[in-house]
């Protein structure tokens, strides 16, 4: 019987979901990060022990005494010769990646999965408010905090779990959900895979696994090799291109908002408004309405919670909005995700000069992307590049901001260090800025929209 689970990289987004929900259950949690964030701050305020020094001395003496009543998950982010990894495989504890838990615990559950290379934590995370605004309930697992509900964790015992089926190390293959929607298969994590087919059959592999009698809900459009189970039903879905889902007659409203009709498998759903900025999400909305309607959620119920929808952290995230100023934080990190965002933005403000501000996320992502990603940036007015966020990788000979620098067409563009940004941001005063990456330049937002307010813009 498990009585304690020791997290190794507990500040990750899944990985505190996954911490949260077994000290739910009633274990005791603890674990190591490798910096304090405010992520590991509402943790610890939530009675779990962390410490963020690698040192199997600060294990605490309840998983050292007590091998066979403990769990150890891991995040494969993890270095390979990770201290703490290295002594608890030793000493032949019981672990397991993020993804397997994650796998073990959905197998208890009905499981709607949202996977795709893009759009899937905003999708699931509105997927799982329509199931409990609606009063259906779920348990949730999400890649971001819900600006609704201030966590990454949705608990009920309705037997729906959503979850967000990453497709990074495979990790969605862990998964066989009764229902899924793919929102997109483009070229990512090439560190892990090698090549576009290599992930494209992978995600043939994801829908494979969904379960006899269950669903399928497809981006018009996304080409993976399809070998279903039997009785799955494929659906499409679309931003407004007609098929069994899709979104007709979307104006923008108030405050960036869009209102737009919904197609529901022939069902029309009339008037429906989505509760946060940007076109961009029209699409994501598509999705989880549709895959809550295919698992009996009732049209009315769905457009309430559209309009109830307050969106996620960091995802085309309105920090700060005046007459004169707008602010959006975004973790767009790859090239179709940045497109995307600077377009809705655009489209809100068509005469407003857009700042950039962008962290690239990985040597080998900037490398294998470079072109793509300083045509996505030349879609600003101005750039500010700040250094690569490592993460798990070390430094690549000739990759760096200043080369993806280099590739840029847009007039006004720089390089900058982390500290150098917020005197930027007064220099500069932004009439549109946008803070983009997966990396730390999470850190900075706040510092930013509080330089934002003394100036007064």
């Amino acid at each position: 019987m498990i009585e304690n689970v020791y997290f190794l990289g507990i500040g990750g987004i899944g990985m505190s979901a996954l911490a949260r929900y077994y000290k739910h259950t009633g274990a005791y949690v603890c674990g190591y990060d490798l910096t304090p964030t405010p992520l590991t701050d509402a943790l610890l305020s939530e009675g779990m022990d962390i410490h963020f020094e690698d040192d199997p001395g600060k294990i605490p003496a309840k998983i050292v005494q007590n091998k066979y009543k403990t769990l150890v998950i891991f995040t494969p982010a993890l270095p390979p010769d990770h201290k703490e990894l290295l002594w608890f495989k030793e000493k032949e504890y019981r672990i397991i990646k993020r993804s397997a838990a994650l796998g073990q615990i959905a197998e208890k559950h009905i499981t709607l999965a949202v996977a795709g290379t893009h759009g899937k934590t905003t999708t699931s995370t509105l997927l799982a408010h329509i199931l409990k605004h609606s009063g259906t309930g779920c348990t949730a697992f999400l890649g971001g905090i819900s600006k609704n509900y201030h966590t990454n964790l949705l608990l009920s015992d309705s037997g729906f779990l959503v979850a967000e089926a990453d497709e990074y190390d495979r990790s969605f293959l862990q998964l066989h959900p009764q229902s899924a929607v793919i929102t997109s298969a483009q070229a990512d994590h090439l560190d892990i895979y090698g090549t576009h087919s290599a992930i494209i059959e992978a995600f043939g592999r994801f829908a494979s696994q969904i379960t006899r009698g269950g669903s399928l809900l497809l981006k018009k459009g996304v080409h993976i090799p399809l070998s279903l189970q039997e009785d799955i039903t494929l659906f499409t879905y679309d931003y407004q291109e007609p098929c069994d889902f899709y979104a007709c007659n979307a104006r923008p409203s108030a405050g960036g908002k869009y209102s737009f009709d919904l197609m529901l498998n022939g069902h029309r759903l009339e008037g429906c408004t989505l509760g946060i900025p940007g076109k961009i999400h029209v699409e994501n909305a598509v999705a989880a309405a549709g895959l809550a309607y295919i698992n009996g959620i009732e049209p009315a119920g769905i457009r309430e919670a559209l309009a109830a929808f307050n969106g996620v952290a960091r995802r085309m995230d309105v920090r700060y909005l005046t007459n004169g100023c707008c602010y959006i934080d975004d973790y767009a990190h790859h090239p179709a995700e940045i497109k995307a965002t600077v377009l809705s933005v655009k489209e809100w403000f068509p005469n407003r000069k857009i700042t950039g501000i962008f962290q690239p996320h990985l040597y080998s992502r900037t490398r294998d992307f470079a072109a793509a990603f300083a045509q996505s940036l030349d879609l600003l007015d101005q750039v500010v590049l700040m250094p690569i966020y490592p993460a798990r990788e070390a430094p690549l000979p000739g990759v760096s901001s200043e080369m993806l620098g280099r590739m840029l067409t847009v007039k006004e563009h720089c390089v900058l260090p982390s500290s150098q940004v917020v005197d930027f941001v007064k220099e500069h005063r932004p009439q549109v800025l946008l803070t983009m990456g997966a990396g730390n330049i999470d850190q900075l937002v706040h510092p930013i929209t509080e330089c934002l307010k003394e100036m007064g813009l």
